[in-house]
């Protein structure tokens, strides 16, 4: 039976012989396991075998695993972790076995990386999931993501509000464990005030000596230098590059509706309040918007947005890459450097 993670602790009573924990978001997978450890425990399962289907690895071990009494005589769980997800053919044979001597005392939990569809067609998988509970920990993206990010906030008692929850859904989009740090925190630090956008840049602010607002503040007002410093020391403090780029992408959309507007001859006194610009912060946009045409800034948003694809897919983090749209601020290195593709 397919359960979902955030649905796996109501389909736990009672236990089922065995459980599928298969999915490459290891915050998903170390929750839902969690979950089934701390039932099971309720429940009277208090000792715990590891068996890994590495080289040497004998199926054999775990019929005797399944078979023997416990040193403790209490219930157990043999965790077995299938590193490709591909028991083979004595692994089908022996999970299709071991489903047909059911075992009260015994909870078996696979786990291993996301399972292709041909996979959850085959008789060893088809075997288990009759017998038990298959939870895919997929990622959530989009709405998906909104979902499990708003109940996040809502299991540690925040109250966050819109712009502070869209800045939330930006940094972390993609990265679960980091997403819970950060509430985690936030329930340390404003347990019981609303928290705003605001309140989360001081936040981040105050994560390093430099702060990503001082590096976006450096590119509009083409201080190269200093943004190449800051970039620098940003790197070597350990800032994540999420929130480098969450910052980068809210200047440059900034940017694009005031160039927009300015070039289609409309005013923009009556977008500074909109975009929440105070007066003190004016000076900057105004020196980036005299200084950059809106091809300029299209071509820092298509090399920012291809920085952000490389550390989604790839996991890389391209710092060369952040130099690079540093030095795109300035429209003189613009003409020389704009046609080099960030891939």
């Amino acid at each position: 039976m397919r359960v979902y993670p955030d649905q796996l602790v109501r389909q736990l009573s009672p236990l089922p012989q065995c459980c599928l924990i298969f999915g490459d978001d290891p915050w998903l997978c170390e929750q839902s396991r969690a979950a089934l450890h701390a039932e099971a425990k309720r429940q009277g399962f208090e000792e715990k075998i590891q068996l890994s289907q590495e080289t040497g690895f004998s199926w054999n071990e775990l019929y005797e695993q399944w078979q023997a009494m416990s040193l403790f005589s209490s219930r157990r769980i043999i965790e077995l972790t299938l590193p490709q997800a591909k028991p083979g053919t004595d692994g089908s044979a022996m999970l299709q076995s071991l489903m047909q001597m059911d075992n009260p005392d015994v909870l078996l939990i696979l786990s291993g990386p996301k399972l292709a569809s041909e996979q959850t067609k085959s008789k060893w998988f088809k075997s288990l999931d009759a017998k038990g509970i298959y939870v895919p920990c997929a990622t959530p993206e989009g709405a998906q993501f909104q979902r499990w990010l708003d109940g996040r906030i809502n299991h540690y008692g925040l109250t966050v509000g819109r712009d502070a929850r869209e800045m939330l859904f930006a940094l972390y989009e993609g990265n679960l464990l980091a997403a819970d740090q950060a509430l985690q925190l936030l329930q340390l630090l404003s347990p019981n005030d609303a928290i705003s956008c605001q309140q989360l840049e001081q936040y981040f602010e105050d994560q390093s000596r430099f702060s990503v607002f001082q590096l976006t503040d450096a590119m509009l007002n083409n201080q190269q230098d200093k943004a190449q410093h800051i970039l620098s020391q940003l790197k070597s403090e350990g800032v994540a590059m999420p929130i480098i780029l969450w910052s980068l992408f809210k200047e440059l959309g900034v940017l694009m509706q005031l160039k927009s507007a300015q070039n289609n001859r409309q005013p923009i006194q009556g977008l500074w309040s909109k975009l929440r610009i105070w007066d003190k912060r004016k000076p900057i946009y105004q020196t980036a918007l005299n200084r950059l045409e809106l091809e300029h800034i299209e071509s820092l948003l298509a090399a920012s947005s291809a920085i952000e694809l490389k550390l989604k897919q790839q996991g890389i983090e391209d710092w060369t890459g952040l130099s690079h749209v540093s030095l795109l601020f300035d429209p003189k290195a613009h003409r020389k450097l704009s046609h080099i593709e960030l891939t």
